[in-house]
């Protein structure tokens, strides 16, 4: 039987769907649109009814791992913006951004399966990290520690570049010199 999606779950229910969502980036990176739910369950520590219970199908669960991994990232802005300065928080970001690159570009062929279900996985992640990006340029500018004639959009282009030229897990200390670079570049101050 499936959850009533309008009802919120316990606590104990919440943290068996996150771990069951985390298990699911991991394992749809590794195996694709292949992979064994049964492999998921066991890696969430949960049992296969309990994962069949909030994800009836295979293509709910990789639309809700991929969606949480967007969630995570956007929702990360504003609480590094109140736990560091702007600068920090927005490099800390960065480095979450790439994270998400990472598992989005793992589950690849998952989300395309996912799509040939008629089903768009991506509706408003453009939008959405483009809010977070943006919340995090505006505190740098306002702090005076980033240059105010880059938008949001270049830095995102800047970001999916670095995350298509260095975004596997062995490239992840390229990927952060290129973060660091590109921040290097966003830095206040006289330009030559």
């Amino acid at each position: 039987m499936a959850r009533d999606p309008g009802r919120p779950l316990r606590a104990d229910a919440q943290r068996n769907r996150e771990k069951i969502l985390s298990a699911a980036v991991r394992v749809f990176a590794e195996e694709g649109l292949d992979a064994h739910l049964e492999r998921i369950a066991k890696e969430a520590g949960v049992g296969t009814g309990t994962l069949y219970r909030n994800f009836p199908t295979r293509e709910l669960l990789i639309e809700a791992a991929y969606r949480n991994e967007l969630a995570r990232l956007c929702d990360a802005a504003p609480e590094l913006l109140a736990t560091l300065p702007p600068r920090e928080a927005m490099r800390a970001w960065l480095g979450r951004f790439m994270d998400y690159a990472n598992a989005k570009l793992g589950m690849a062929d998952a989300l395309r399966g996912v799509v040939a279900s008629g089903v768009n996985p991506y509706a408003q992640s453009h939008e959405l990290i483009q809010d977070a990006l943006s919340r995090l340029m505006d505190a740098a500018v306002a702090a005076g520690v980033i240059r105010s004639d880059i938008s949001a959009t270049d830095m995102f282009a800047a970001l999916t570049g670095i995350a298509l030229a260095s975004g596997k897990p062995e490239q992840r200390e390229q990927a952060d010199r290129l973060l660091d670079l590109t921040l290097d570049g966003l830095s206040a101050g006289p330009r030559q």
